[in-house]
């Protein structure tokens, strides 16, 4: 059962007016307790948005729905073992830096990839406000986080993963997606106004977030907890599965270049003590692609037994 505790949502209209300071406060509370928020009134039309979740359900409809029940009907025959490990959801990957990859995805139509192109610098904008807004309230210089991410080349790593999780005829046997954390940077996630299932951990109770028209759910991962050294934090999320309805989630991941290499920031960890890690991006990723659905705290530990490194690659195959 999950709680009912109000989930925080941010009119970003209110940020540029007299009621700022409130809204920063909010965002700041959000970013601090909750790890998870909602923005409305964002700069991103909805008639795009309308756009993109009417083409997003056709493509899954057209290409990949029949391909998915094969699969799931199979998995559900082979028993309750091979359901534990899987995640009832279809998916695929967009990249859109620092290589985009959109025009090597087969079967997408070419207005489909208009609108995900366009969808996507929309979304990358919004990103980077965001995060110098977090960057106002952490009392951080403008421009702190975004270059955080950069790498040696000046760009972050930003991709989309599209989703679809079509009825489910044994909720009770597998989740939609098991519950983690996000390892990269900051997440913003358009998902279906009329059917839910994403849930976050808040004080030991699983909470869920609002399904609600044109707006962008946003979530925190674990490469801001390090730069902000646990100020704020990435929080467990999964998805339930649900026996009716097909609902659609487009997930974008603002994340650090391959290369960054991603410590506390220095005003944040001489308040605290320096309690996080010092590791390149990609390290992390490849430790957290072995352990995704396991507690995030090990894989901080991992690095700073490690000790700091400032710039060679830190190896953990």
């Amino acid at each position: 059962m999950a709680s009912t505790l109000s989930f925080p949502i941010i009119d970003m209209g209110l940020l540029r007016g007299e009621e700022r300071p409130a809204a920063m406060n909010l965002l700041h509370d959000a970013c601090q307790n909750w790890g998870f928020f909602q923005v409305l009134d964002h700069g991103i039309s909805t008639e795009l948005m309308d756009e993109v979740e009417k083409m997003t359900k056709e493509h899954y409809k057209r290409v990949r729905e029949q391909r998915f029940l094969e699969f799931a009907s199979k998995t559900l025959q082979d028993g309750d073992k091979a359901a534990e490990n899987l995640d009832w959801e279809s998916t695929f990957f967009v990249r859109h830096l620092p290589e985009p990859n959109i025009a090597e995805i087969p079967d997408l139509d070419d207005e489909y990839r208009r609108v995900m192109k366009q969808f996507a610098a929309e979304l990358e904008r919004l990103a980077e406000r965001l995060l110098d807004l977090l960057c106002e309230n952490l009392g951080l210089e403008k421009g702190y986080l975004t270059r955080a991410f950069r790498g040696s080349k000046g760009v972050p790593t930003f991709g989309t993963k599209v989703s679809s999780y079509p009825p489910c005829p044994r909720p009770d046997l597998v989740k939609g997606l098991r519950a983690h954390t996000d390892a990269g940077g900051i997440i913003l996630l358009f998902q279906d106004d009329r059917v839910g299932g994403l849930q976050l951990l808040k004080d030991g109770e699983w909470v869920d977030v609002p399904p609600t028209r044109h707006s962008i759910v946003v979530n925190l991962g674990d490469q801001l907890e390090v730069i902000t050294n646990g100020r704020y934090k990435s929080v467990l999320h999964r998805v339930v599965a649900q026996a009716d309805g097909n609902r659609m989630s487009i997930a974008s991941f603002y994340n650090p270049a391959s290369d960054a290499v991603i410590f506390p920031a220095p005003a944040l960890a001489e308040a605290a003590g320096g309690a996080y890690p010092r590791f390149v991006f990609e390290d992390y990723m490849k430790l957290y692609v072995r352990h995704k659905f396991e507690d995030k705290e090990p894989r901080f530990e991992a690095f700073k037994s490690m000790g700091s490194q400032t710039s060679n690659p830190i190896a953990t195959a």
